[in-house]
């Protein structure tokens, strides 16, 4: 009895101050992860966050940055029904713009950069011709490029998510003669200048940018904010610049048809974030019985 209760203190405090077990809860971060894998977060990677913010105000004990590229952990900013922040749902996402960066992005808040500004995992949007689908079945097949289904249909063309090398491959293997291309091409005249807020730092206002400011002032800077005939008023006063108190940060899914990123609920402030994924424990292929389907070569594997 006693060396069952000494396990559960020890699992307790594992997971309170050090590490902590989650569930991958969709196919947003393929193929850095996937849907169903089981993984850990070294709650120390960015200094340990005050366990039970209920109780508890919140610090960070041996507090170090994030670094862009670092697929991260964290509760989710927007959910703002709760007030306890770690008691909100839980995301993963990469982190790919860190306090000061400024970001290229297009009208709906896609990074637009060059391709070596993305992780080989990035998923994006590619179409085809329909009669090529039976071609593309086996340029897949032959390439053992997993996971991937036909998304839908645009124009007359057929959809599918690549990532960066997997599209290599493909470009390879047609040899000059490749009929695959992006499915969004946003024009120059689209793309604008997204800074990152750091502590201390002041942002200007567009007319672009002013709702995601907004919130961001409002739900985690305490500030009575509002737009009226496209200006932002802050406590009362009209403002065309933000102060911002905390570091944020913008965090991307590798498959960019999940919106579940900063697209969706805006700049990650660092009192929201848990942890590093670090290793992966646990895969196994959805819909495969008890004995088969397990990625014994995934156990173990250290997060990238």
């Amino acid at each position: 009895m006693r060396l069952f209760l000494l396990i559960i203190l020890l699992v307790f405090l594992l997971r309170t101050f050090a590490f902590a077990p989650y569930l991958i809860p969709s196919s947003g971060m393929e193929n850095s992860l996937f849907h169903g894998e089981g993984i850990l977060v070294n709650k120390w990677s960015y200094g340990l966050r005050t366990p039970y913010l209920s109780f508890l105000p919140y610090d960070r004990w041996c507090e170090s940055p994030l670094e862009k590229e670092d697929i991260v952990v964290f509760n989710n900013p927007a959910a703002i029904q709760q007030p306890v922040i770690d008691k909100r749902e839980i995301y993963i996402s990469r982190c790919v713009g860190i306090p000061g960066d400024t970001l290229m992005v297009d009208s709906v808040f896609n990074i637009v950069a060059p391709d070596s500004r993305y992780s080989p995992d990035h998923k994006k949007l590619y179409t085809y011709p329909q009669e090529k689908e039976q071609q593309m079945d086996s340029l897949i097949s032959i390439l053992a490029i997993p996971h991937n289904k036909l998304m839908g249909q645009s124009e007359n063309k057929n959809v599918r998510s690549f990532s960066r090398y997997e599209f290599y491959l493909l470009e390879q293997a047609m040899n000059g003669k490749c009929w695959i291309e992006p499915l969004h091409k946003p024009q120059r005249e689209d793309v604008r200048p997204l800074v990152i807020p750091g502590k201390g730092q002041v942002v200007r206002i567009y007319p672009w940018n002013i709702t995601l400011l907004r919130n961001t002032l409002v739900m985690h800077e305490g500030k009575h904010a509002e737009i009226q005939n496209d200006t932002l008023y802050i406590d009362g006063r009209p403002t065309q610049h933000c102060y911002f108190t905390k570091d944020y940060y913008w965090m991307a899914s590798n498959n960019s048809v999940n919106l579940s990123d900063s697209r969706l609920f805006g700049f990650v402030p660092k009192d929201h974030v848990i942890g590093k994924a670090a290793v992966i424990w646990f895969s196994k292929e959805d819909h495969t019985g008890l004995f088969e389907g397990y990625r014994w070569k995934r156990f173990f594997k250290e997060i990238k």
